[in-house]
């Protein structure tokens, strides 16, 4: 069982495919989602922000290609790692898919202990990137090994707290984050603050970043989205 539930993104035409990958990456814990044409995976990957995308390749009406090009073109999807999945492995196949921004190939007929082998590979790749502790998105880049960002190019001071609030609902676009994950995240287990805390910071991010940018859910907590 893996111990974070990597979010995955199957992608065939073919039910049993999608029965049968689904169900070997939902044993190791993965959370999966599935579409069974082009343009629901688009859909779906806007909606749930997925780390890895698998993709079949040859696909009626709107090819693997096609959506893997669509796909790179949404800036919230900028690093998520997309593997096509395809039962032809000429060269020519290849480079096309990679110069239409795949990061790998996954062959047919697939093996489950091959498949899973894989995907823990491209989702240790997802990890070593995201360790680089810079996102850019939607004109907003923050880097915060060196604790700055820049909107449309202009720096912005942070307090420690505001920028580490901002890191948190920046890094996972669309998700509702609990008032509480928020308080253990940010502020610790061991530091006691006040209920209006956070609504203060949010405020103050509103004021430096735009207010469209950070959304309420009464009752549940904040999201960050563009």
């Amino acid at each position: 069982m893996t111990s974070t539930a990597h979010k995955i993104l199957l992608v065939d035409d073919e039910p049993d495919i999608l029965e049968f990958l689904g169900y070997n990456l939902k044993r190791e814990g993965y959370t999966i989602f599935t579409a069974s044409n082009g343009r629901d995976a688009i859909s779906t990957a806007k909606k749930e922000n997925p780390e890895l995308i698998i993709l079949d390749l040859m696909m009626p009406e709107m090819d693997g290609m096609e959506v893997c090009r669509e796909l790179r073109k949404i800036s919230s999807l900028k690093n998520v790692m997309i593997a096509f999945l395809t039962a032809r492995n000429e060269d020519y196949s290849q480079i096309t898919g990679f110069d239409s921004g795949a990061d790998d190939y996954i062959t047919k007929p697939i093996k489950p202990n091959v498949f899973v082998s894989r995907v823990k590979a491209l989702l240790r790749r997802v990890e070593k990137n995201l360790a680089s502790n810079i996102i850019e998105l939607s004109g907003i880049k923050i880097d915060k090994e060196k604790h700055l960002v820049e909107k449309e190019g202009i720096k912005i001071v942070f307090p420690k707290k505001e920028f580490d609030l901002l890191y948190l609902l920046i890094s996972k676009p669309g998700k509702v984050f609990k008032r509480d994950e928020i308080l253990q995240k940010v502020w610790g287990d061991d530091v006691i603050v006040g209920d209006r805390t956070i609504d203060v910071h949010i405020r103050k991010l509103r004021e430096k970043i735009g207010d469209d940018y950070f959304k309420t859910v009464k009752g549940v907590g904040y999201k960050f989205e563009f």
